[in-house]
């Protein structure tokens, strides 16, 4: 319904979208040309419009932080541009304040929008949690889960118990993501991740799975050729297959015999960010590498790479699941964690079958 006279001239701005296309109030279409101006202007705040603002502009508001564009955000949740835009138009209006920085095309988040998004994501997940953990009463698990975990672990042991949870749970949707790149849980809408390594100081709850042990290892073609290392002090004469996400010292770490931790800087010729793309350097002949069981177990049990200098301990992989502070811990949280320290027990199962 078209709003009328001085009702239309006072709120026309909550009808004006970010980035000048048509927009229909009631039976008229007004064209934006500019709209930085007409947003600029409506960041008075109108005290004959009472100031509203609605879930879906704050989802969508975070949906743009996250993805850094209005396109982005109207993707993700399933809208045209134009909807998309307006909801944000419409959150500037009612809160009087502008969110995002416009210019040549592109939006820049503003310090209000910075710190706004902050307090915002976890106030949306609480409510969220609410609502779903009411819904559920007898019933089953409900609402949606996205898990992140890095790529080779993910596709070769967790895929699994989350296809055998997602099995259990038929009316969870469930989003999961494998990148071996670190990714902020918070900002990336993710309600739990799974670690491999320390886990650094942090605001993130984790719950251990299982610790994994490291081998140094190499193809037989390689020791027939270059020799075999006997202690720490042999290792930087060989080159390594380094790992991209972290540094060599922080790879190459052992236990001595006074279980004090040794760190060795090795040279790498080749390297990848990819624990499955250095088993294969190393199955090729191309140096030592130092990587957990989950990943050459198979390669060890068939002979094309062996462990070398067994004495020497590297410090084994702790496994973890982490997610952010939510009291109280929702149910559909609580019971993955569960599930998934189950699936791992004591001893994980490619261990047993080593």
């Amino acid at each position: 319904m078209a709003l009328p006279g001085a009702a239309f001239s006072n709120c026309i701005d909550r009808n004006i979208g970010l980035e000048g296309e048509a927009v229909k109030t009631g039976a008229t279409t007004h064209r934006v040309r500019n709209f930085r101006t007409p947003v600029a202007r409506s960041m008075r705040p109108r005290y004959d419009c009472p100031m509203k603002w609605t879930i879906d502009e704050i989802k969508t508001f975070l949906d743009v932080m996250e993805t850094g564009t209005v396109s982005g955000a109207a993707v993700r949740a399933n809208l045209s541009k134009s909807v998309a835009s307006k909801r944000i138009a419409d959150l500037e209006l009612a809160l009087g304040a502008a969110l995002f920085q416009r210019h040549a095309g592109r939006i820049a988040p503003t310090e209000t929008a910075t710190e706004l998004a902050l307090r915002l994501r976890p106030a949306l997940a609480e409510m969220t949690n609410a609502v779903e953990s009411a819904a559920w009463g007898m019933a089953g698990l409900r609402g949606s889960l996205a898990i992140s975990a890095p790529m080779s672990f993910g596709i070769r042991h967790l895929s699994p118990l989350l296809a055998e949870f997602a099995r259990r749970h038929p009316d969870l949707e469930m989003v999961i993501d494998y990148d071996d790149r670190f990714v902020d849980l918070v900002r990336g809408g993710f309600d739990l991740a799974v670690r491999i390594g320390q886990i650094p100081d942090s605001s993130l709850i984790a719950r251990k799975l299982c610790d994994d042990p490291r081998v140094v290892c190499a193809s037989p073609d390689y020791i027939a050729r270059s020799g075999a290392p006997t202690g720490l002090a042999d290792l930087p004469d060989h080159p390594a297959i380094g790992y991209l996400n972290v540094q060599s010292t922080q790879v190459w770490q052992f236990a001595d015999e006074a279980g004090a931790h040794v760190s060795v800087p090795m040279r790498s010729r080749i390297a990848a960010n990819n624990g499955e793309v250095m088993r294969d350097m190393a199955i090729a002949g191309l140096g030592l590498a130092l990587l957990p069981m989950f990943i050459v177990h198979g390669a060890l049990a068939d002979g094309r790479l062996v462990t070398l200098v067994e004495d020497l301990i590297p410090l084994p992989l702790p496994i973890s699941a982490v997610w952010p502070p939510i009291k109280p811990m929702p149910r559909k949280l609580r019971t993955i964690v569960d599930h998934l320290v189950e699936g791992f027990g004591a001893t994980p199962p490619w261990l047993m079958r080593a």
